[in-house]
């Protein structure tokens, strides 16, 4: 007698091979070991760019069936705020999706002489080159494609929370409607057709940008190759593929 998690995991592995997988959507994401070697996505993100007008989180709740009301979200914009006497002070207030417009982080108001700088950080899963959520998933519904991108087949995601405990960004979380894992998946149904993410495609001021890192015409190559970029929590060994460009040493 197989167990019901056994037949999950039979299950998921099947589909892996039949190369296609299908969400609840409708969305056909290409299966593990699909994708072109010759691609590894890359996201970049520049600091001194972004506004915290929040525009990257509506765009993409509605491109990605998360309702907009709920307190979950696949990607969100951090305030920043260092004193000068080192204190870090940051907030995100319903992710930043109705963006910054007072100085108060955590409500608190803060003196304009007491401030060093101040940023808006956005954030979103980081795609690692080794993720800690697809090895600790039981049933196969968190995988990684040829091309790097970590995507999720709700129909075979039982709801666990293993690749929430074990994501050192915070990028999963339980989607209220579909009850399962959720995470950021870089839109892979539009990067895989030449186009932008949503949240690329929304931001106004240049601040996302999604490329090939292989391809040393892309203009994201070019970019990381160039100039002082940094990466979020390195010490975990996920090798995270979002770069930075502008952030304090401060920011975790």
């Amino acid at each position: 007698m197989i167990s019901r998690r056994g037949f999950l995991k039979y299950g998921a592995s099947a589909l892996a091979t039949s190369g296609l997988i299908t969400t609840t959507s409708g969305k056909i994401f290409a299966a593990a070991g699909s994708g072109s070697k010759d691609t590894r996505w890359a996201f970049l993100i520049d600091t001194h760019k972004c506004t915290g007008c929040g525009l990257c989180v509506k765009a993409c709740k509605l491109e990605n069936e998360v309702p907009m009301e709920a307190n979950a979200t696949r990607t969100w914009v951090e305030r920043y705020v260092i004193k000068h006497d080192g204190e870090v002070v940051a907030d995100s207030p319903h992710a930043g999706i109705d963006g910054y417009t007072r100085n108060d982080p955590q409500g608190r108001e803060i003196p304009e002489s007491d401030i060093a700088k101040s940023y808006f950080v956005p954030k979103l899963c980081n795609q690692c080159e080794k993720p800690a959520c697809v090895q600790v998933c039981p049933v196969g519904a968190t995988y990684q494609t040829a091309d790097g991108v970590v995507l999720v087949d709700r129909t075979w995601c039982i709801g666990c929370g293993y690749c929430i405990m074990a994501c050192p960004y915070g990028a999963r979380f339980f989607h209220p409607v579909f009850r399962v894992a959720e995470k950021c998946n870089w839109c892979y149904h539009r990067i895989t057709k030449g186009m932008d993410t949503a949240c690329v495609e929304a931001c106004s001021f240049g601040a996302r940008m999604v490329g090939n890192i292989m391809d040393p015409n892309d203009p994201l190559t070019k970019i990381i190759k160039t100039e002082r970029v940094s990466l979020l929590k390195e010490e975990y060994g996920t090798s995270p593929m979002a770069y930075y460009i502008g952030l304090d040493t401060l920011v975790r």
